[in-house]
């Protein structure tokens, strides 16, 4: 989809956010996290919303948020993760994408009343990036 800014990032675009990439999936860091780390997951194919991913698609997809999920806790020495989907109800982005936010205890976040924050610099975005790749590296091996 030529006008999808998640197709986009899975095409190559922004490739200095991207923390993860294999033939299915693309992961990267929100533009306006939550905390340092927060993570998006997306399918490369556009798919709008979790219930027009095949079916065949949604165990690695599942798949690789959980290797997503141990890398950015890992990367950022969190106590766990929240992780989330909207499904067009609050979808910023009209294709399928799943959060991974670290969390630790008395973070701050209740309920969906979330404050984001930005990096501060592209050198702290950086070195978010390679927190989070580099865990998944690890991982992976």
């Amino acid at each position: 989809m030529t006008d999808c800014a998640f197709c986009a990032i899975a095409g190559g675009a922004e490739p200095e956010r991207v923390v993860l990439k294999d033939e299915r999936c693309v992961a990267f860091l929100d533009h306006r996290p939550l905390f340092h780390g927060h993570s998006l997951l997306i399918p490369r194919a556009h798919h709008e919303t979790l219930l027009d991913l095949p079916e065949d698609e949604v165990g690695p997809f599942f798949q690789t948020a959980q290797l997503l999920t141990r890398a950015v806790q890992e990367a950022v020495n969190a106590a766990g993760t929240f992780v989330a989907m909207n499904n067009t109800v609050s979808q910023s982005v009209p294709h399928l994408h799943l959060h991974v936010v670290p969390r630790r205890p008395k973070d701050g976040l209740r309920g969906f009343f979330w404050p984001r924050t930005k990096y501060k610099t592209e050198d702290e975005m950086r070195a978010a990036r390679d927190a989070v790749s580099g865990a998944v590296e690890r991982l992976r091996a």
